[in-house]
């Protein structure tokens, strides 16, 4: 347990930020599966609307360090190979 102030303030900090990072990686999460039921459905085009909205999603989480930017990156190229990959195999 924290024993000084400081630390005690850091600890109810922590607690706090790691609320709003759970959040926000909660948010990441919803936007991936909206892109992938999209995909599921097998319309293209709503697929195609839904991954440029997921895709602002995706990058703010990354520029807030929330998750790593190759790994947004990666998550970004999957979607989209997957979205041509449907509109390919139609």
């Amino acid at each position: 347990m924290a024993n000084s102030a400081q630390a005690r303030k850091r600890a109810r900090q922590a607690v706090k930020q790691r609320a709003h990072n759970m959040s926000q990686r909660s948010t990441l999460r919803t936007a991936i599966k909206s892109v992938r039921k999209a995909i599921g459905a097998g319309d293209a085009a709503a697929a195609e609307a839904v991954f440029r909205k997921a895709q602002s999603v995706i990058d703010s989480i990354a520029d807030k360090k929330i998750i790593h930017k190759n790994a947004a990156s990666r998550y970004k190229s999957r979607l989209v190979s997957a979205i041509k990959g449907m509109s390919a195999a139609a």
